[in-house]
């Protein structure tokens, strides 16, 4: 897959709750999104828009679900961003619509995060929670190419000596003797700030992500390796959608009650 400079690539970090007790064993793929950044940037990092959105539907609309989310002590900073103006809170389909009209504005056919897999079915799942199963996927069919930015840095950093002779001194190892590699991890190895720990929160978290993307890329240039960047191991290239595509893309922005399942 070709990138150039001028590339943009919209950076995702979702945080969510799940559907299931987590005492019992959650099922990861059953979650629902709360919390929803991005970012517009090009391959090597450089940020040129962002947003935040927390997810009104679930935030509020299930308070049960929120109490057990993964970082539910987190909530009183919600509260107090909210109140500040700092995010801003919106319904799924609002959240979808500006998400859209931002890659749209940018001409953005990809879509990035750090374990891409999680953030992904995330977002298709609460679209479906919301909508009662009427709106099945967040992104409309093949306007999108999901990237992952852990298969990135598995190639371009976690595989290195020095990763995991890193690694090995703090103590990220698995089990098995393989380095650990959470966005975290990768984050102190390239910046050398060791007591760094993630936010949690969506947009925060965004942007150590677009950081960790960029280096990736330049140390794909810097040392010439071969670097996976799509998530799904699939070859196909998708076409640049026709007028009519982009015509059905506008009506279903322009149309929030299908969220109801109502036309």
């Amino acid at each position: 897959m070709n990138f150039t400079k001028r590339t943009r690539i919209l950076v995702i970090d979702t945080e969510t709750t799940n559907t299931h007790d987590t005492d019992k064993g959650a099922d990861m793929s059953d979650v629902l999104v709360y919390d929803c950044g991005w970012a517009v940037c090009d391959i090597y990092g450089n940020i040129y828009e962002t947003a935040s959105y927390v997810n009104r539907d679930i935030f509020y609309g299930e308070p049960d679900l929120m109490d057990t989310a993964f970082y539910a002590k987190k909530l009183p900073q919600y509260h107090a961003d909210i109140v500040e103006g700092t995010r801003t809170v919106a319904d799924i389909w609002t959240i979808r619509r500006a998400l859209l009209d931002t890659m749209e504005r940018h001409n953005i056919r990809f879509a990035a995060a750090y374990n891409a897999r999680f953030d992904a079915n995330a977002m298709n799942r609460t679209i479906q929670w919301v909508t009662k199963s009427f709106c099945r996927y967040f992104f409309p069919f093949d306007s999108v190419e999901w990237l992952d930015i852990m298969k990135m840095a598995q190639d371009a950093v976690v595989n290195t000596r020095n990763y995991k002779t890193w690694a090995n001194d703090m103590g990220y190892v698995m089990k098995n003797g393989a380095p650990r590699k959470t966005a975290e991890m990768i984050y102190q190895y390239m910046t050398g700030e060791e007591d760094f720990t993630e936010s949690h929160t969506g947009l925060e978290d965004v942007i150590i992500e677009a950081a960790i993307m960029g280096f990736c890329f330049s140390e794909r240039d810097r040392r010439k390796v071969k670097m996976r960047t799509r998530l799904w191991d699939n070859p196909k290239e998708y076409p640049e959608q026709t007028e009519f595509q982009k015509m059905i893309m506008r009506s279903l922005k322009e149309r929030p009650s299908f969220r109801y399942g109502r036309a």
